[in-house]
């Protein structure tokens, strides 16, 4: 796919907002020494509309950063390695982008991971983050009438639920409707600015394995082997009765009382399984899942908190047991992990990111400045949830999209999970050392299909013992 850039200009707030400085949470300091989040949203022709589509965008862009005018500001880099958003109206950064294809190149937009280059933003990391607009949008138009919105969003100032929250309302603005819930900005719900409270640190700090490093294949020293290995990615679709199979599988012995599995408890722990298949792992080889916790819920947050509201838990095992064992344990594993998330574990783990003077080693521990963060490749994953996010119907005025991708996926071990297109089943995006992937999906599909032929069975000795009953 070949791409020209029409233009590129900045988009700075309609009106001009309050000059302020909007200190971050703790959670907005980690993940903002993250790379730019990626994402694109597909639209198809609709008929002969004649929309003229980049001064749509624009002009609604513009409405949108009066209200959520921290977006067109720039970070700010404080003593002892923090950040601070300075609100400062410098804009965001919005490319139109002409391409001489058909938007049927992209297929049913599963496979085309290798044309989403084209369709993102290009950020320069290597930058001061205080020349970096905190989003940049391109706009892709396709020979066919049909275009696709891609995004690279700092993590400093969204995560998963506040993008979906910005394009809501920006799609409000842009069909000339109000806004409908305007963001909640105060970072002093989550102490921001504020010494910790205790200096008495449990969960949170070294006792947190998120803030250790991950296991090593059995036998290296270091990463390095493993971090350099080609990598590609794969979108697998699971229908509605697959995953009703697996949650089967799952809850099987769960009494009746106690809660079931939840759909990314039950798939996150298909997809650990699948990949220690795939890898080849030896059964005494440590593995670990990270997992994304949003937090919203759990600490009564505004509905419309604008801004960093989750925390990283791990789940622990041996390769053998996930692969082994039924699939209940390493739900399990996971189940417990989340559970761990309580309003005294967030507290705790603010309170020890808060009593750092110098950020610096969260900031190494990361990898934001050598490049060699924590490593989440083989043998370990992390698998990320948009299920719960009111993913879709971003109209912005010539109908809904008809597909949304999270763009991007280039570490090993990076996963993420989706409502599959029209309520049908979910998406699994996931990246992996080339040499695993074919694995994978095998293992991915033929483990469905044999825990359909065990609950079969199960429920055909049930009917029998049932007969016999009577």
């Amino acid at each position: 796919m070949k791409v020209t850039v029409n233009k590129s200009c900045i988009i700075r707030p309609a009106t001009p907002t309050t000059k302020c400085v909007l200190q971050l949470t703790e959670f907005d300091q980690v993940s903002g020494l993250l790379p730019y989040v990626p994402g694109i949203v597909f639209y198809r022709p609709q008929g002969s509309w004649h929309v003229d589509v980049f001064t749509t965008l624009t002009n609604s862009l513009r409405k949108a950063l009066v209200y959520f005018y921290p977006v067109a500001g720039r970070l700010r880099r404080l003593e002892g390695g923090r950040l601070e958003v300075d609100c400062n109206d410098e804009g965001v950064l919005f490319t139109q982008v002409e391409s001489l294809d058909d938007m049927k190149v992209l297929g049913d937009f599963t496979q085309a991971s290798e044309f989403h280059q084209h369709l993102i933003p290009r950020v320069d990391n290597s930058a001061a983050v205080e020349d970096l607009p905190l989003l940049f949008v391109q706009l892709t138009e396709f020979r066919c009438g049909g275009f696709s919105l891609g995004f690279a969003l700092s993590h400093a100032v969204f995560d998963g639920h506040s993008w979906v929250h910005f394009l809501w309302e920006w799609a409000r603005l842009a069909r000339g409707k109000p806004i409908m819930a305007p963001p909640f900005l105060d970072r002093k719900i989550f102490r921001a600015g504020e010494p910790p409270v205790s200096t008495t640190v449990h969960h949170g700090g070294v006792q947190n394995p998120h803030f250790t490093p991950p296991p090593l294949l059995i036998g290296e020293t270091n990463c390095e082997k493993q971090r350099k290995k080609a990598t590609s990615t794969a979108m697998l679709h699971i229908s509605n009765s697959q995953i009703e199979t697996l949650r089967k599988a799952a809850n099987n012995k769960i009494p009746p009382e106690k809660p079931k599995f939840s759909l990314y408890e039950t798939l996150a722990a298909h997809i650990w399984r699948c990949a220690c298949r795939a890898r080849r792992h030896v059964r005494n080889q440590p593995t670990r899942l990270g997992v994304c916790v949003d937090i919203r819920n759990r600490m009564n947050l505004p509905r419309n908190f604008f801004g960093n509201a989750i925390i990283d838990v791990i789940a622990e095992s041996f390769s053998g047991e996930v692969t082994i064992k039924p699939l209940s344990f390493a739900v399990s594993k996971i189940r417990k992990a989340i559970n761990s998330v309580t309003e005294d574990y967030v507290n705790s783990s603010f309170d020890y990111l808060k009593s750092l003077e110098d950020f610096s080693p969260i900031e190494e521990f990361y990898g934001n400045s050598s490049g060699n963060g924590p490593f989440y490749g083989n043998p370990n994953i992390s698998v990320t949830s948009w299920l719960s996010l009111p993913m879709g119907g971003f109209d912005f005025g010539w109908g809904p999209e008809v597909f949304i991708s999270p763009g991007g996926f280039d570490s090993d071990g990076d996963t993420l999970i989706m409502p599959g297109s029209g309520g049908d089943g979910a998406m699994v995006f996931i990246c992996l050392q080339e040499e695993f992937m074919e694995d994978f999906k095998k293992y991915f599909y033929e483990g469905i299909q044999n825990e359909d032929m065990v609950i079969s069975k199960t429920e055909d000795v049930v009917i029998q013992e049932s007969r016999l009953c009577t």
